[in-house]
């Protein structure tokens, strides 16, 4: 059997890895349009910040490991189209321009995202970059060098992890998003509130609610950013309003969401039989709404990728859904979140409640405690949990991983109450502020 990757970042290294453990013997070629693979994109910021010294250790695997895995690993390939019926795509190497044919008898789709790069005037000009892969990282490390003045277009986690890189490095930076507040996907107001809030006390301009109207500069580079409300000026400016799925060359061959996202089941299969997809380019089942959703995210595209090795010959584990679980730190905050928010469940017609559960972490004896807020949102009739969301000066985001094994799980708010968790004043109370929220909620 002749197995066909077409990308390799996470969902791709995921599902060769684990093909090749399941069957040692089986005959992969995996197409990269790029020169590595692995990069963990989430660490782009750190990189920019100085905190990853040794780039190196963003990557977790690596062309060399696949070869010596047996895999036919073709690095600056880029597959320029595919007859899915047929079996086989035209393939380009990018470093002779030759094209040739491709055969396969099953096909692995890890295509992954590009940004969303939006038509504004002058968005061509040098100096605005994107923030994605290796090479980009790379990029604006050496264009910061030069820069003074940044500006960051877009307010999700890349934005604003980017921001508070450069201003540690002592630029004047300002975060713009269209939206009324950073991070609106993620979080309500009153934790963006606090974020926002954060910013402005270290000297960065959030700009929100502002939209990007036009970029002027001299000679072919940047020098300022022009909203519908302000005019800012910029050395750098940064693009990340988010991320399409990389599957043109599929379109009219797979079922699709409206925005290119490749439709799978539970076992990563798409709407033909021979085709698994994974990660960025695909949709994942949504286990607050139960709906299929395009949720970019790491977690998500190793987990898809693996379960995409799995059932290549048959389906034998099921997907379990996800919650869209992630975390953030914006200077002191600790800040995660899982399932839907207030303000997009209300959004989507959705009856629900809110309960928060604001408290010492540990008990006020001890030497030092920090205060935590744990807001959960639920169904009001099925009291089921679909969302929470947590900031404290400690580092209690992993608690956020527990709510989403209760979203998973279906649980209620009620039944939140009395989970058992174990007592120890080093780390929590005799009622763990998660059983608080719970007890808060009961009627």
């Amino acid at each position: 059997m002749k197995i066909i990757v077409v990308g390799c970042t996470h969902a791709g290294t995921a599902a060769i890895l684990n093909a090749k453990r399941i069957n040692p013997d089986a005959d992969i070629t995996v197409f990269e349009r790029n020169d590595n693979i692995s990069f963990l994109s989430c660490g782009i910021a750190l990189y920019v910040g100085g905190v990853v010294k040794d780039p190196q250790g963003l990557f977790y695997c690596s062309p060399e490991k696949l070869k010596e895995l047996n895999v036919n690993t073709k690095m600056k390939h880029d597959v320029v189209s595919i007859d899915i019926k047929g079996k086989k795509a035209v393939v380009k190497n990018l470093d002779t321009g030759l094209e040739f044919e491709e055969t396969f008898d099953k096909l692995i789709i890890t295509s992954g995202s590009w940004p969303i790069i939006p038509r504004i005037e002058g968005i061509d000009m040098d100096n605005i970059l994107l923030s994605k892969n290796f090479n980009h990282s790379n990029e604006i490390i050496e264009t910061a060098k030069n820069s003074k003045k940044v500006v960051v277009v877009g307010a999700g986690y890349i934005g604003v992890e980017l921001v508070e890189a450069f201003r540690e490095e002592g630029k004047e930076v300002v975060l713009i998003d269209a939206e009324d507040r950073i991070l609106s996907k993620y979080l309500d107001k009153d934790f963006t509130d606090v974020a926002e809030k954060t910013f402005r006390e270290h000297g960065i301009t959030v700009a929100v609610s502002e939209k990007v109207m036009k970029f002027e500069g001299e000679n072919g580079t940047v020098k300022r950013v022009i909203t519908d409300k302000n005019t800012y000026e910029a050395d750098m400016v940064i693009m990340s309003v988010g991320f399409r799925p990389n599957t043109d060359i599929f379109k009219g061959q797979l079922d699709m969401l409206p925005n290119g996202a490749i439709k799978v089941d539970e076992y990563m299969r798409t709407s033909d039989k021979d085709v698994m997809a994974a990660g960025d380019c695909c949709s994942v089942y949504y286990n607050p709404t139960r709906e299929y959703m395009y949720i970019p995210l790491a977690t998500n595209a190793v987990r898809m990728g693996t379960l995409a090795a799995i059932n290549l010959e048959g389906d034998k584990i099921k997907h379990p859904g996800t919650q869209g679980t992630s975390g953030i730190k914006i200077y002191e905050n600790n800040m995660a979140s899982t399932g839907i928010t207030e303000e997009e469940a209300k959004k989507k017609g959705i009856d629900v409640d809110i309960v928060y559960a604001v408290d010492n972490y540990r008990p006020e004896f001890m030497p030092t405690y920090e205060k935590v807020t744990l807001k959960v949102v639920f169904e009001k009739e099925s009291r089921r949990i679909i969302g929470a969301q947590l900031n404290s000066k400690a580092d209690l985001t992993q608690s956020i991983n527990t709510i989403s094994v209760c979203i998973q799980n279906n649980m209620t708010i009620d039944e939140l109450a009395f989970i058992d968790f174990f007592f120890q004043p080093h780390f929590n109370k005799p009622w763990n502020f998660l059983n608080l929220a719970g007890l808060n909620a009961l009627k």
